[in-house]
């Protein structure tokens, strides 16, 4: 689709093409793309951000490490192989215990803030609820993040800097494959505990969940190739239980329109310590086994694409 002579200047690049603000703040995210885009895929790490601004930690009640707690450590890298693919990644820099992008945008508990909450925001939402809303007032442990109440003004901030330029760029990540190829196919990637997947029926271990909202997120003949290349390179798979997709799998998943949303979590305790926040020793070879699989998966997709319509960029 595109030649770029600079991956690293690839996000300015892409503002400018798709008319987003150069003057973005940098510091909440960025896109990692290949110097030729050349398969009708974008890759997104909206929970992988490691950065949490001082006004976080000024508020606090919780040290930077336990605020961590939440995020997908290192899926950005263990998936940047689909730049050397040729697809786009786009992926979070700030913590998701500053704000969820994987959330609606005004997913807001009403316990937070000092103001009440204008009738549009979701207020009651599962998500909410459990204290994992857009401005999340928990971490994945449980423990409250704050020592009080915030103005609401300081969320609305987050969303109007963070939330909507980043779903801006996603956006427009998503319309420009489609536009150029007649289809695309979102990757959402993340990360779930060990202890999410030792419960239930199944037995034995699971290394990955696929997520398609139960079939509704994407035209299960492609999940069906990304299982069987994920099976393939000795990972064992599992569909939509317990994790089917969020709230970008949902909004992004139109098979009827050939947008195609699928959602991979990764269990933790392939590639890192859960405790300790680090890398273990099987990190790289977990990084080149995903990339192996994605490049399985792209041969099929683009092989045999004439069965979902897949357009030559050239028309």
């Amino acid at each position: 689709m595109y030649s770029v002579d600079n991956p690293a200047t690839i996000g300015h690049y892409l503002l400018v093409l798709f008319g987003m603000p150069a003057e973005m703040e940098s510091s909440f995210f960025e896109i990692l793309a290949p110097r030729e885009w050349s398969v009708p895929f974008v890759f997104n790490s909206p929970h992988s951000g490691q950065h949490i601004p001082p006004e976080l930690l000024n508020q606090s009640r919780l040290s930077s490490h336990a605020l961590r707690q939440s995020e997908d450590s290192f899926v950005d890298e263990l998936f940047a192989g689909c730049v050397e693919l040729g697809a786009p990644l786009l992926h979070a820099l700030v913590s998701r215990s500053f704000i969820d992008l994987n959330r609606e945008p005004y997913e807001l508990d009403p316990r937070m803030f000092h103001e009440d909450l204008p009738r549009h925001m979701n207020a009651g939402s599962p998500r909410v609820l459990s204290g994992l809303g857009t401005i999340p007032r928990i971490v994945s442990e449980g423990e409250l993040i704050y020592r009080g109440k915030l103005p609401l003004l300081q969320a609305l901030n987050r969303i109007e800097k963070v939330y909507k330029p980043y779903h801006r760029t996603l956006s427009a990540l998503l319309a420009e494959a489609h536009g150029q190829t007649g289809m695309v196919v979102l990757i959402d990637c993340h990360s779930m505990p060990a202890s999410a997947v030792l419960s239930g029926a199944s037995s034995g271990r699971v290394d990955i969940v696929l997520g398609d909202r139960f079939g509704t997120s994407s035209d299960p003949t492609l999940v069906s190739w990304l299982e069987r290349a994920l099976v393939d390179t000795g990972f064992s798979v599992r569909r939509n239980r317990p994790y089917a997709g969020g709230f970008i799998t949902e909004t992004h998943g139109l098979p009827r329109q050939n947008r195609h949303a699928i959602q991979i979590e990764i269990n933790r305790q392939l590639y890192m310590s859960e405790t300790r926040l680090e890398k273990n020793t099987n990190f790289d070879a977990t990084r080149r086994a995903l990339t192996a699989a994605l490049e399985a998966f792209f041969a099929r997709v683009v092989d045999i694409s004439q069965k979902i319509h897949l357009r030559p960029a050239a028309e």
